[in-house]
């Protein structure tokens, strides 16, 4: 009965270790969604998000990445709730998430949706390199910090400490 209760628990703080995981990476897409929308597009009016077609298409498309972000937001909240309600909360997990997840969309935004697919730039400049050199620096580092937390969590995990909301 013992081994069938330890593989239980076992199985019980995966599944709490990925949950932490995803609130956070949730939580730092919508984080970092909703820093860029309202920082550069409504803010700074360096862009928006989609900026191929006329102005009134660009702010539709501003709302609906926006609408995007919170709803990424609000998902890993309930998420973050569920397991502080379980006491099944790992911050350093959390925040590793949320530092992978705020790089990841900035790493993406910053190659996929700027270079390849062209939607639009961080900035309409004649030299816009040292922009993106800078937002893909730092998307980088965030990744390389989110990174190293997980698996330090991961690494306490596996040497049996408990998983709590004081990591």
């Amino acid at each position: 009965m013992s081994t069938e209760m330890n593989s239980s628990a076992h199985t019980n703080r995966s599944a709490y270790l990925a949950r932490n995981l995803w609130s956070g990476i949730l939580f730092g897409i919508g984080l970092a969604a909703f820093i860029d929308e309202t920082v550069f597009h409504q803010l700074l009016h360096w862009h928006h998000f989609y900026d191929k077609s006329t102005t009134d298409i660009g702010l539709i498309s501003d709302g609906l990445f926006h609408a995007f972000s919170w709803f990424a937001t609000i998902g890993s909240l309930f998420i973050f709730a569920d397991l502080r309600r379980r006491n099944a909360l790992g911050i350093m997990r959390w925040w590793g998430g949320v530092l992978l997840g705020a790089g990841g969309f900035q790493l993406y935004d910053g190659t996929i949706q700027h270079k390849l697919m062209r939607i639009h730039q961080i900035r309409y400049v004649e030299n816009v390199f040292i922009y993106d050199l800078v937002w893909n620096i730092l998307a980088v580092l965030m990744i390389i910090i989110g990174l190293g937390l997980v698996v330090r969590t991961r690494r306490r995990q596996q040497s049996g400490k408990a998983v709590s909301h004081e990591q």
